[in-house]
Order: C-alpha cells, then sequence, then structure tokens
C-alpha cells in the first residue's frame, strides 16, 4: 500500500474544502436590510446622511452589520405604492420613510407585519399611522414634525417683512393627501393677522409655472409655500420663478433657502432623519413598534437668505435678523 491519493480520493477531498466556507458563511446570521422609501431624489444627501448618523449611535453602519435598499419616488406620489411593495417583497427587516404622510401610508398599507419607522409633517393619529402617539399599537411609529402648525408664524414673519401684503398667496399640491388640511391652517393662521389667503394649486412643473404667472396677474405681493415632497424636489426652480417675478417667498425648511429661496421657519429635517435612523436602529435590535411613543420634534430654525432679500428690495430688520438661527449670506 502505498502513501499516494488516488485522483477521484483528491477531488472528493479538494470538493469538500472548498465546502467549508461556504458552511461557515451559512451559519453566521444574515445581515439584516432596511428598506428606506421616501418621496424625494437620491441628491438629498444631508437626509440620508443625518438617517445614517443615527443608525450609527444604535451600532448599525451601511455595508458593514446593514444593508439598505433606496427607493425614490422624485416627487411622484403615485409611485409610492409600488416602491413600497417592493421593499415588502424583497423582503426587508424595517421599512424607513421620509417625506410626508403619503410615504408612511404607503408603506403601511403595503405590510401590516413589517415594523415601519416614519418622519410625517401632520397628525399621526388624524391620518391613521397610529393608534395614539404614545402608544402606536400597530406596526408603525416614528417621528412627527407638526410642520403645519406653524403657519401662524411663517405668515407673521412674512407679514413682517412686507407688511403691505394684505393678501398672501399659497401655494400647495392638489395630490398631497393633507393639501386641504394645509390650507385650512393657512387661513386660520391668516385670520388674527388680518391677511386673507389666495389659494394657488400646482402638481406639475407646468402647472407650476402657472402659478407664479398667475401670482403676478393677480398682484400678489407674498406667497407661502406649503410642505410638500413634491415642492423639494423642485425647491430650485421655486427659488428660481420667486425671484424671477420679484415675489418673496416663505418656506417650511432651511433646505429651500439653501437653494437660493428668501426664508424659512419650520423644524429640522436632518434632527427628523436622525431620530427615524434611531428607532430604526431599536427596531432591529428588537423593540416593537408599537411600544416606541411617537417622537415630537419641537426645536425649530428661522433661516434667511441676505442675497435673495437685496435681490428683491427687502431688508430684514434688525431684531429678525437677532433672532435667525442662520443668515445665508
Amino acid at each position: 500500500m502505498t502513501g499516494h491519493i488516488g485522483r477521484r480520493e483528491f477531488i472528493t477531498l479538494l470538493g469538500t474544502a472548498a465546502a467549508w466556507p461556504l458552511a461557515a458563511r451559512a451559519q453566521q446570521p444574515a445581515m439584516p436590510v432596511i428598506g428606506f422609501l421616501n418621496t424625494q431624489s437620491a441628491k438629498d444627501t444631508a437626509q440620508v446622511a443625518a438617517f445614517r448618523q443615527g443608525l450609527a449611535e444604535t451600532g448599525y453602519r451601511e455595508g458593514q452589520n446593514v444593508a439598505i435598499q433606496y427607493r425614490w419616488a422624485h416627487g411622484d406620489y403615485k409611485q409610492l405604492p409600488a416602491l413600497a411593495t417592493e421593499l415588502v417583497r424583497r423582503p426587508v427587516n424595517v421599512i424607513a420613510t421620509g417625506g410626508g404622510e403619503p410615504t408612511a401610508l404607503a408603506a403601511k398599507n403595503a405590510t401590516s407585519t413589517i415594523p415601519i419607522v416614519f418622519s410625517t409633517g401632520g397628525d399621526p393619529v388624524k391620518s391613521g399611522l397610529v393608534a395614539s402617539l404614545n402608544r402606536p399599537g400597530g406596526n408603525a411609529t416614528g417621528v412627527s414634525q407638526y410642520a403645519d402648525v406653524l403657519q401662524e408664524k411663517r405668515l407673521g414673519l412674512l407679514h413682517e417683512l412686507v407688511p403691505q401684503a394684505n393678501v398672501i398667496g399659497v401655494l400647495m399640491n392638489p395630490n398631497f393627501p393633507p393639501a386641504e388640511q394645509q390650507v385650512r391652517d393657512a387661513q386660520a393662521a391668516a385670520r388674527p393677522l388680518g391677511l386673507q389667503i389666495y389659494v394657488i394649486r400646482a402638481s406639475t412643473d407646468v402647472e407650476i409655472d402657472a402659478a407664479f404667472e398667475a401670482v403676478a396677474q393677480q398682484r400678489i405681493s407674498a406667497l407661502t409655500v406649503t410642505g410638500d415632497g413634491f415642492f423639494g424636489t423642485r425647491r430650485e426652480k421655486l427659488a428660481a420663478l420667486a425671484a424671477r417675478y420679484a415675489v418673496p417667498a416663505m418656506y417650511h425648511f432651511r433646505e429651500y433657502v439653501v437653494a437660493g429661496g428668501l426664508m424659512s421657519y419650520g423644524t429640522i429635517l436632518s434632527d427628523a432623519y436622525r431620530t427615524v435612523g434611531v428607532y430604526t436602529g431599536k427596531v432591529l435590535r428588537g423593540a416593537k413598534p408599537a411600544d416606541l411613543p411617537v417622537m415630537r420634534l419641537d426645536k425649530f430654525e428661522l433661516v434667511l437668505n441676505l442675497k435673495a432679500a437685496k435681490a428683491l428690495g427687502l431688508t430684514f430688520s434688525p431684531a429678525l435678523l437677532a433672532v435667525a438661527d442662520e443668515v445665508i449670506e
């Protein structure tokens, strides 16, 4: 008997050795997958960075111990149900949504079992996302920015800057489910200030152009743009049209002012996305959405753009500049 190994035995040994790493990999737990569903676009990197920061605070880092599947609707709400269904079928361990009620509701309609962590601008109880803020009760929880309740403050700041503006235009997207409530909030906020509201509807690029033509024709002296994912994807266009038609405009979020808009007052989007990241990490670690209270953001920021004001022939008062959280030169 010799010490040589036959060819057949050698191939068998080789196959067994090659299988060892596969067996070892099979024993390791699969990397959890997050579905990230958003009404806006991949260019909103600051929001993604804030979400990743929140995840990191709970010990999760993309590509290291968690994977993220991104789905962007680019402001088209009709895409959301299909995108949510894609993530459910994949499947994912948790769905994180951004861009308001339409995204969260699309996810909730797609699954009653996969946990959902949302960021929304309105009241999640009214919209049917949760049973209550303290005890959400279902498969969803998250962050509420309550952005629309700040409408009176926004109108007041705009009127302070443009005191001659007795009629304020309200640009809204009729395809955004909470849009009619946004208009009612604006009308309620206008009454104590002695202002009138002129509602302008736009849900396409062509309609946005027509909206600003209507502002010029009706000689509306100032405009407020409602919080909406569709408008968010077109913030550069909105800022450029406001400049072209010389209409002072107020926005919900800092991102519009960075894009060239005049002023904004609202919650801090990066805070919302960071909190969604923290909650998503907690869910991956075993927390149930039903037991995680909906977080309510209570930090607001006023952002002013000096260049935009100068182009409009406006001057921010020393008092306004003093209370501003950020002044963009």
